[in-house]
């Protein structure tokens, strides 16, 4: 941003109000003097088109220091939010807009940073870790392969096989929870739409839905991630039967999830959300699926909370919905 004068929104505001007021006196005072000597029919025609005129300059000032800024902002963030391109805005109007404009783009900035160090924090993890798996994995299946291995080391290796696995299954956790963070599923679904392929996902899963006909705002295949999810995780701790709840009211759309699951264990209610967090470490559970949850519902104005320990019940709450 270059430095230069610019007035203040007050100052721009202020003489444009003053500026029309003393044009329309201005025009009363002329026409008095000028009427009988041009003939008023004349004098307020001129006058008329000078006034029309001056006001058409005004416009334009106003349009110059007020729209086009806020029109060059408005495409920089909306660029920003979109994964497109834009340049900086080049003409900030104002002090005022000139300083929202800093602070919109430091913010979008450092946001787009953020992502893109966790991202290039997930790919770097991932690259270095996979040399030395496919080396665990390589050796087992070689020493699998060559037989003749005593009870004790069997089990050894079956527990080194296991533990590569564990490491494949955290690493490929890892990618998705950085991927819900970037990926937006903008649009709307209803529960009714998702049906269908939740059944085929979860035949053994009784699902129940309440409020199926009414629109969520969150794309279909963000809102099958998501339920996917917890679905999965509902089946995992013996779930039978599953009920989907939308409503909507005054405070915004709200999607509950419950389940007859063996419920959370007392005193893991606070850390259901926190990566790498599971109770299943040794059946293979990663302790990601309720986190690329949450990453995938606050990347678009959403939050999940837990309602009820046991049964388990979790509430999605609905922001204002992004827009392309």
């Amino acid at each position: 941003m270059t430095r230069r004068w610019r007035p203040s929104l007050a100052f721009v505001l202020g003489g444009a109000l003053t500026g029309t007021l003393a044009l329309s006196l201005a025009g009363l005072v002329a026409l008095r003097y000028l009427g009988p000597t041009l003939g008023f029919r004349a004098a307020a025609i001129g006058l008329g088109l000078a006034i029309t005129a001056a006001t058409a300059a005004l416009g334009w000032l106003l349009l110059r220091l007020l729209l086009r800024p806020i029109r060059a902002l408005e495409a920089y963030a909306r660029a920003q939010e979109t994964g497109g391109a834009a340049p900086r805005p080049a003409h900030f109007g104002t002090t005022e807009t000139a300083a929202t404009a800093t602070r919109v783009m430091a913010m979008a900035e450092a946001l787009r940073d953020r992502e893109a160090t966790i991202r290039a924090f997930t790919d770097h993890v991932t690259h270095e870790l996979k040399t030395p798996v496919a080396a665990i994995r390589a050796a087992t299946e070689l020493l699998e392969d060559g037989g003749a291995l005593a009870p004790e080391d069997a089990r050894l290796l079956a527990q080194i096989d296991g533990a590569r696995r564990q490491i494949e299954g955290q690493l490929s956790a890892l990618r998705s929870a950085a991927q819900a963070r970037e990926v937006r599923h903008l649009g709307q679904t209803q529960l009714s739409a998702l049906l269908p392929a939740l059944g085929r996902d979860f035949p053994g899963l009784d699902i129940e839905t309440s409020g199926e006909t009414l629109l969520l705002p969150l794309a279909a295949e963000g809102m099958v991630i998501v339920l996917a999810q917890m679905l999965r995780n509902a089946v995992d701790h013996g779930a039978t039967q599953v009920r989907l709840e939308a409503n909507q009211d005054r405070a915004g759309t709200t999607l509950e999830v419950s389940d007859d699951g063996c419920g959370i264990p007392k005193g893991n209610e606070s850390r259901i959300f926190d990566p790498f967090f599971t109770t299943r470490r040794e059946t293979g559970g990663t302790g990601m699926g309720l986190a690329v949850v949450r990453n995938l519902l606050t990347a678009h104005r959403a939050e999940i909370t837990l309602c009820s320990r046991h049964p388990t019940r979790f509430r999605i709450s609905f922001g204002t919905p992004l827009t392309d």
